[in-house]
């Protein structure tokens, strides 16, 4: 049969594994799909770069919108990322009739309402699995393999810079800036690492798979960020003792008066699998109704694995090239004419543990005065470090663990105690999640 041809806009890391896996891979890949799919043209900044990536039998561009407007290209691959010439180049595949594969998870999380209205209209596939976690194929789970659940709730460690971050601090016990400086001399961490340590990577990838498990359009303006940059040494240490290991987790969560959307530093059950994926590894846990607890691991970023993603989604328009369009899977899984308009909830209304730690007065009643304001607030404790003060001048540490809660009850009593004359300074609030199967 006619092979199918593939535009990539974008050789880089990514582009280069995809080119690199379909040479490798590609009688394999074309028993699958039914037919070959071969790299017809390229777009790169780099064209000597592009060439050695590619091979000899790619037409190369450095302009990218000439593989948008080539009549022989079937489906655009944007691996530019971004959001200002991806989401131009996009919206132009879309509107010349051509599939869209894409590794941008910033464009979906932000714009994938509009991409996806476009891609409707014109009767076309938009695919972004490699958008989320790099290799691990958990789009297709979400949107095709748990199609007979009611998902409960999504968790994921889906930012490798972060979770080697917390790995190396565990550990080795040393503190953020230090760890942080060596994942950038290993190349984990980018010279402004800000996008991963403060949760807007994770968020997005986040952001898309809530909209695929509830059925609801993307809101990432509407997703709670919190990163890992104020997290201190003495934390990680504290919940190991308590049992528990903290990870950057992207939490949603159907609730019955909408949806939770969050990302955050977490404690979590050191028992938990999800709990045991370290380094530059992601993981994803998903709860459904009928099946449980679903989890899916592997690498996040990399040439080939993101390759893998890439090429999968090719594979997939392939077979489904000539289907008619209401034969499709819908791109948020849910047919769009019956989206849920579920709100996202302000991070007050969320309920979940809540790990404190407050540096106090080593006093007597210290203890009862803080547990009293909890009480007031309907928080009750569920455990308890007390770390004695060394000396007489040094302050004590008190540690709790609280049960579910929701979070504005928390954070009234942590004003609370904080105004309390036995109280040094701020109270560290972090999040807890139990993960229970």
């Amino acid at each position: 049969m006619k092979a199918i041809n593939v535009g990539l806009c974008g050789v880089g890391t990514v582009g280069g594994g995809t080119a690199t896996v379909l040479k490798r891979n590609g009688e394999e890949i074309a028993r699958r799909a039914g037919r070959p799919i071969v790299v017809k043209m390229a777009a790169n900044r780099d064209l000597a770069r592009a060439r050695e990536l590619v091979g000899e039998n790619v037409t190369l561009t450095d302009n990218a919108m000439d593989v948008v407007n080539n009549p022989d290209i079937d489906i655009v691959v944007e691996l530019i990322g971004g959001t200002t010439i991806a989401k131009d180049l996009v919206l132009a595949a879309i509107e010349n009739g051509k599939h869209v594969v894409t590794a941008n998870k910033k464009l979906i999380a932000e714009y994938g309402n509009e991409i996806f209205a476009k891609a409707q209209e014109k009767g076309v596939m938009v695919a972004f699995e490699a958008a989320v976690a790099g290799g691990i194929p958990v789009i297709k789970a979400l949107r095709e393999g748990l199609t007979a659940n009611k998902i409960e709730w999504v968790a994921g460690i889906i930012n490798g810079t972060s979770n080697f971050i917390l790995t190396e601090m565990r550990d080795k016990g040393s503190a953020f800036a230090d760890v942080l400086a060596e994942a950038q001399r290993l190349g984990y961490a980018e010279a402004d690492p800000t996008f991963d340590i403060e949760g807007h990577d994770a968020a997005h990838k986040l952001t898309i798979m809530s909209a695929i498990a509830f059925g609801i359009p993307v809101q990432f303006d509407k997703a709670y960020l919190e990163g890992i940059s104020k997290l201190e040494a003495a934390d990680i240490k504290y919940a190991a003792e308590l049992g528990y290991r903290i990870k950057l987790l992207g939490m949603t969560r159907r609730r019955p008066n909408g949806i939770e959307l969050r990302v955050s530093p977490t404690l979590i059950p050191a028992s938990r699998l999800i709990a045991n994926v370290d380094g530059v590894m992601n993981s994803v846990l998903v709860k459904g109704d009928a099946v449980g607890a679903t989890m899916y691991y592997g690498p996040g970023a990399g040439a080939e694995p993101t390759a893998s993603s890439v090429i999968a989604d090719l594979v997939d328009i392939t077979r489904l090239h000539t289907a008619d369009p209401e034969h499709r899977v819908p791109h948020l899984a849910f047919q769009p004419t019956a989206m849920a308009n579920l709100p996202i909830l302000p991070i007050s209304e969320v309920e979940t543990c809540y790990y404190l730690r407050l540096s106090v007065k080593d006093l007597p009643g210290v203890l009862a005065n803080v547990t009293a304001i909890l009480a007031e607030g309907q928080i009750s404790v569920d455990a308890m470090l007390q770390k004695p003060a060394a000396s007489a001048n040094d302050a004590a540490e008190i540690v709790i663990v609280t049960h579910t809660a929701i979070e504005k009850n928390v954070n009234a009593a942590i004003a609370k105690i904080e105004l309390l004359p036995s109280t040094n300074g701020k109270v560290v609030k972090l999040r807890l999640e139990h993960l229970n199967g």
